[in-house]
């Protein structure tokens, strides 16, 4: 009497193969065109950061107004040349940053052809989740950024005058701005070292104390002020957004560890 037989179990799904490899000058041609397409991207980007140059420096002048109504304050340029140096690079910093969907797909779509479907999926979606966090980081930094001057700014006694100057005061701005943007963009690193089967979640889980501890301490050194508010205005949505990526690395560790065991059941009885 033979015994039934089992179900079949579905074979794995075979991955996408990679794209044909081209030519070497094919590569050349098609980096050349994508890098042609982002320069002038980054060109007309540029140019419309340099008509955005007053309200910019309308918006990071606003402490320094507050503070003049108070005592003698201002933004000096050292130089003759120093006005137009900033402007440029107010410019260039607009424009770098109001390009950055364009010349990241051109990037992204001279990498790809070479990655396989799922690492296309773990390139796109990471992207995709790190540009609105990174503009999330930059707008928390940029709300941040007045009252800390108004607190630093505030250790002088009345009878002094705050002269700044602007090259410095502006890459200040830069400075905090950028901080909080890449620090919001961490989960998502973390995320996809997940993915990549660096980092466990089980090993997140565990590191959890250290992390908090370190998001403190970049808190700390980001929001250079005397009030704690400030600080805990960074620090805390860095760590609902570590224990988001802890959520989706266990989910990625439980649905792996379910298919390794599907693969690894016996085919019959």
């Amino acid at each position: 009497m033979t015994s039934a037989a089992a179900p079949a179990v579905a074979p794995p799904r075979a991955e996408a193969p990679r794209s044909a490899p081209m030519p070497v000058a094919a590569h050349l041609d098609e980096a050349t065109r994508r890098a042609l397409r982002a320069a002038i991207a980054l060109a007309i980007c540029a140019l419309a950061g340099w008509f955005l140059y007053e309200p910019v420096m309308d918006l990071v002048r606003a402490p320094i107004v507050q503070i003049a109504a108070e005592r003698n304050a201002s933004l000096n340029f050292d130089s003759v040349t120093g006005a137009f140096d900033l402007r440029l690079r107010v410019a260039l910093v607009a424009g770098l940053v109001l390009s950055s969907p364009v010349w990241l797909y051109e990037l992204f779509a001279f990498v790809l052809p070479g990655l396989t479907r799922r690492e296309r999926r773990y390139v796109l979606g990471s992207v995709g989740a790190a540009v609105p966090l990174f503009a999330a980081g930059c707008a928390t930094g940029l709300l941040l950024f007045p009252h800390m001057v108004s607190v630093l700014a505030g250790f002088a006694s009345s009878e002094d005058s705050t002269i700044l100057d602007a090259g410095t005061y502006i890459d200040f701005a830069l400075k905090i701005v950028v901080a909080t943007g890449l620090a919001f963009v961490l989960p998502v690193v973390l995320v996809v070292l997940n993915l990549a089967g660096i980092v466990s979640a089980r090993t997140l889980a565990r590191s959890w104390r250290y992390a908090v501890v370190a998001i403190v301490l970049f808190s700390a050194l980001a929001t250079p002020s005397a009030d704690v508010m400030s600080m805990f205005v960074v620090a805390v949505p860095m760590t609902a957004l570590y224990a988001a990526a802890l959520a989706i690395a266990a989910l990625h560790d439980r649905a792996g560890a379910r298919a390794s065991v599907f693969e690894e059941a016996p085919c019959s009885a």
